[in-house]
């Protein structure tokens, strides 16, 4: 099975390679996207460039999955902004023990916010994903997509409500085209510096099972503008993957402007 060392390497070498906590506290706090299937409907701060990464391992039957998931993000503005991610690197192995490494493919997100006031924001992504990996890890085909998100602040409670579909540029022939994904998560600080995740998420395709998971994480900001995640996902379908462990980092990159 593909190792968790390699993941928690990368991880480990990204996190000695930050900036000294006395420099990270200055400038503007950053907004993660991470640990959650769902995505806030709000953009970071204008001008700052923001860099999200990770390790993510799973298991579906006999089959193994390791990955460095990343996503830079970018916002023009309190409206409009982009997202470029995908998986820096992908370690597999399938039912029959072959086993396959490389590239993830890679998404470029286009996303419109509608800020209501300080707790309420509505959001729109349009993805377009370019089949960067080979066949045998990814699709081989592009995907377009699109995301209706939701975001509201419940007292001390932030929820991030998500419900997409996605155009497949490759599918099953007994299979549909389109497959349709939702994904709640409630998030809430338990300290100064110590907040925790909860989600329910999944995806439906006409013609093959049903997925669906249950996500909980807890996250770290020693500052503003550093977090830190670890979690799990369980399947609740048995078209889900098993269980799946992660961890991450979101840090800014620089002030273009």
């Amino acid at each position: 099975m593909p190792s968790p060392s390699l993941p928690l390497l990368c991880f480990s070498v990204l996190l000695l390679s930050l900036p000294p906590l006395a420099q990270a506290q200055e400038g503007d706090p950053v907004l993660p996207y991470r640990p959650s299937v769902a995505s806030p409907a709000q953009l970071p701060v204008p001008g700052q460039l923001e860099f999200e990464a990770g390790g993510l391992l799973s298991k579906t039957d006999d089959t193994r999955r390791a990955s460095l998931p990343y996503t830079f993000k970018l916002a023009f503005s309190p409206e409009w902004g982009v997202l470029l991610e995908g998986e820096g690197f992908v370690r597999a192995r399938d039912d029959t023990g072959r086993r396959e490494t490389g590239v993830g493919d890679t998404t470029v997100v286009l996303k419109r916010a509608f800020l209501f006031d300080s707790a309420t924001a509505l959001g729109l992504e349009l993805g377009w994903k370019l089949p960067t990996a080979k066949d045998s890890i990814g699709s081989g085909k592009s995907d377009v997509s699109l995301n209706g998100i939701f975001s509201r602040d419940l007292g001390a409670v932030h929820m991030d409500a998500n419900l997409n579909a996605t155009r497949l540029g490759a599918a099953d022939p007994h299979t549909g085209r389109v497959q349709t994904g939702w994904a709640t998560s409630f998030s809430t600080p338990v300290s100064e510096r110590w907040g925790a995740t909860a989600e329910v998420s999944g995806t439906r395709l006409r013609g093959a099972p049903a997925t669906a998971q249950l996500l909980l994480a807890a996250t770290y900001s020693p500052t503003p503008r550093l977090a830190i995640d670890i979690g799990m996902a369980r399947g609740l379908t048995a078209a889900s993957p098993d269980w799946s462990l992660f961890s991450g980092v979101v840090v800014p990159l620089g002030k273009l402007w």
